[in-house]
This record gives C-alpha cells, sequence and structure tokens, in this order.
C-alpha cells in the first residue's frame, strides 16, 4: 500500500482536530450556558424541565392547573414535563443535563452521587418509615426474610427498595446469594407478582397499598418493622441551582402550593387518585396513611442514616467508592421558603 502524503496527512489531522475541537465546544456550552435576567426580569427562552414519577397523581393535579407553568412563566421561563417509572434513569437523565429537578428515594441518590452526577438535595419528600416494604401473596407462608431463600423476589436495581432489600437481608442473616434477585420496572413486576412469577416484591409506594388493599399481597417487613429508614427527596441538577438559585426556591415554594391544595382538599384529592388508578378510595386513603407527602430542611438524623445506607452499599459493591453524602445537602433553598 502507498503511504500517505505528508501534506494529505497534515490535512486530515487538521480537520479531526478541528471537528474535536467544535465538538467539545459546543457539549461544553450546553452544560455552561446560562440564561441573564433581562432588566424586566424576564429570563427569556429559558425552559426547566421537570422529572416525575409516573403520571397523574399530586403533580398531575398540578400539571392540569398549570400551577408550574404560572408560576415559572412570570419570569419567562417555560415548563417541560418528563415521565419516569423509578429514581436511577431520572438521575441519568440529569447527568446528560436533560432533566432539572426530580424526586426520588434515598438509594439513586447515593448512586448518583458515586457516579459523580453533579446535583443537590434540596428538601426531604418522604419521612421514610412504611413508604417501602417487601410484599408476598396473600397465601405466603413466610413469616421473615430468612423465608425468602430459595425464593425469587423482585426488585427495581438501584432504586430505594433495592437498598431496603439488600439492608434487610443483611440484618436478618441472609445472604443475596440464598435468594434470586429478579431485577424489575414496577410495571414488568406487578404482572409478575400477580401471576406468581415472583414470590416476594420489594417495592415503595403506591404499589405496596394498593396490593395490599386490593387482596393481591401483604407485607412481610416494611422500614418500620426492620429499622431501616428510605426517606426521599427532591433533587436539583447543579449547574441549575448555581445559575438560578431564585427558580430553584420558586420550585419549592409551587410544590408548596400543590402539597396545600393536597391536604385542604383531600376528599376530591382521594377521588382524583382512585379513578386515575381505577382503584377504590380507600387504597389511595391507605397510600396517605403509609406515606403522605411532605416538603421540609433535612435533618442531621437524616443525613446521618444516608450515611449509614452509603457506607452499607459500598460495603455491597454495589457502588464503586466511598462517599460523604452530607457534600450534596443544601438546606438553604428549602430554609428561604419556610422564612
Amino acid at each position: 500500500m502507498r503511504p500517505m502524503n505528508k501534506k494529505v496527512v497534515f490535512i486530515l489531522l487538521f480537520i479531526i482536530s478541528v471537528l474535536a475541537s467544535g465538538c467539545a465546544s459546543t457539549d461544553s456550552q450546553s452544560k455552561t450556558r446560562a440564561v441573564e435576567k433581562g432588566a424586566d426580569g424576564q429570563y427569556g427562552d429559558l425552559i426547566v424541565r421537570l422529572g416525575v414519577q409516573g403520571s397523574g397523581g399530586l403533580f398531575g393535579k398540578a400539571r392540569e392547573e398549570g400551577w408550574f407553568e404560572e408560576e415559572f412563566g412570570k419570569l419567562g421561563v417555560k415548563v417541560e414535563w418528563a415521565e419516569f417509572q423509578s429514581g436511577p434513569p431520572m438521575t441519568e437523565a440529569m447527568a446528560s443535563n436533560r432533566l432539572d429537578f426530580a424526586g426520588l428515594g434515598n438509594m439513586p441518590i447515593i448512586a448518583a452521587q458515586a457516579a459523580d452526577i453533579p446535583f443537590k438535595v434540596i428538601s426531604q419528600s418522604l419521612h421514610g418509615q412504611k413508604n417501602v416494604a417487601i410484599i408476598v401473596p396473600p397465601d405466603s407462608t413466610a413469616q421473615s426474610l430468612s423465608d425468602l431463600k430459595g425464593k425469587k423476589v423482585a426488585v427495581t436495581k438501584g432504586s430505594n427498595a433495592f437498598n431496603f432489600l439488600y439492608r434487610g437481608l443483611a440484618d436478618a442473616g441472609v445472604k443475596v446469594s440464598d435468594i434470586e434477585i429478579i431485577q424489575l420496572q414496577p410495571d414488568e413486576a406487578q404482572p409478575a407478582f400477580e401471576s406468581g412469577g415472583v414470590e416476594a416484591w420489594a417495592t415503595w409506594d403506591p404499589y405496596i397499598t394498593l396490593n395490599t388493599l386490593t387482596g393481591k399481597g401483604k407485607v412481610l417487613a416494611d422500614g418500620e418493622q426492620l429499622g431501616v429508614l428510605s426517606p426521599s427527596f427532591n433533587i436539583v441538577r447543579k449547574d441549575f441551582a448555581e445559575q438560578y438559585p431564585d427558580l430553584v426556591t420558586l420550585y419549592l415554594k409551587v410544590l408548596n402550593q400543590t402539597l396545600a391544595w393536597e391536604k385542604e382538599n383531600e376528599a376530591e384529592a382521594l377521588k382524583r387518585y382512585a379513578d386515575e388508578r381505577g382503584v377504590p378510595q380507600e387504597v389511595i386513603q391507605g397510600t396517605f396513611d403509609r406515606s403522605r407527602s411532605i416538603n421540609i430542611p433535612v435533618t442531621d438524623e437524616i443525613i446521618a442514616e444516608q450515611q449509614k445506607t452509603a457506607d452499607f452499599q459500598f460495603e455491597q459493591k454495589t457502588i464503586r467508592k466511598k462517599i460523604q453524602v452530607k457534600e450534596v445537602f443544601d438546606n438553604q433553598y428549602i430554609e428561604a421558603v419556610s422564612k
């Protein structure tokens, strides 16, 4: 084969370097580009992207009424919504700058921090005692986690239920290898649980209450029984928070408005949520009793519990490095709302 002319090689290398430089510049701009607030207090063409798990529910009401669109619109900011089934895909979207706000459980946050995804925890959204549990069929003879040996257990990898299952098994002296873990998203786990394809399911509400109050399952163990908290949190993309702290505060203010509607109109909320899911209102009341949404500063006690979870997951090699969880918690925004 004839050697390439030096001039041709130089030209090709120059073209490649220019293209690479252009790509890098574009990527850098997508990460750092900020829309400045004008003299009129408007942000122009800024778009804020809000992530929710599933449709309907509390955020379904907010979307229908346009509460976020109305308040952000006053500053010239447009709102886009994105639906997810669980927390891990939300942090992945945040890592690629496709999502600005999300509400998710404790384990996805730990995994995201260990993966160096830049975000801030801006408030706590669930207390965590009963919102995660391991359920079994109503005719199951299992009485404790030890009875799960040799059985198929469904769980969503990287979710708060994933952490709850693993910590619960460790405390009960049951090796992960003693059971068969089937990694499924909720829409896959539900039919598998109903059909007997799995013999237990580590999950969160509303799936716990939907199954227990409709007679499809019963709780084998929850966080209160095992002493394992599974709090949930609201998070924001770090660059977004640093560029638009006033919009982070605004997000939490509108969330408080949404929670106030639910509290002041509980009968309407119960009917609405029940109709959305096609279940009796008693089922939705059960989810309220088990885990009602909140929007509060994160206490030192909750951060300490989160550190326990992070240390445990590092020992289990489910996260790649040891982390200090306090580095991602930032109460300044929710405290500003409280004032």
